[in-house]
């Protein structure tokens, strides 16, 4: 499953990155996020609950960045496990650039599944990642712009 996006964020350029790279922020707009501990410079433990379908389930996982590049970019590579119903995995590519005195945000985001949750049905498992990608870029322009979410 993979899909694209573009925000454009009413922020600086350096503003929007540092936003990007704050875990409070981050936390809050993970959807389902429990959880989120640094444990070096690029990688972070964290906990959510995901739900597809009749499937729920709480996932235990690893986030790594890398191709680090200060303020414009970089990958972000996540594991994760949630027991019965199987795991995730996936990565996404995060571009900022400068445009007047706001940031355009792109992404692209990879993501795959196993277990029971894949058994649900791959359409519904790519409008589940698709909404949780929005969710994620919304809620973090939001937040990082100073805006009120509703």
């Amino acid at each position: 499953m993979e899909m694209t996006g573009e925000q454009l964020i009413a922020l600086p350029h350096q503003a929007t990155w540092d936003a990007l790279n704050d875990t409070a922020v981050l936390m809050d707009c993970i959807p389902g996020c429990d959880s989120m501990e640094k444990q070096s410079d690029n990688e972070y433990l964290l906990t959510m609950t995901a739900r597809v379908g009749p499937v729920s389930a709480k996932f235990k996982g690893k986030m790594t960045l890398s191709e680090v590049q200060p303020p414009d970019s970089y990958s972000l590579h996540f594991e994760g496990q949630g027991g019965v119903a199987g795991f995730a995995k996936g990565e996404a590519h995060v571009q900022l650039a400068p445009e007047g005195d706001s940031t355009k945000l792109t992404y692209s985001v990879k993501a795959s599944i196993g277990g029971k949750l894949a058994q649900v049905g791959a359409r519904l498992i790519d409008g589940v990642a698709k909404k949780m990608a929005e969710q994620f870029f919304t809620a973090f322009n939001k937040r990082a712009s100073g805006t009120n979410a509703g």
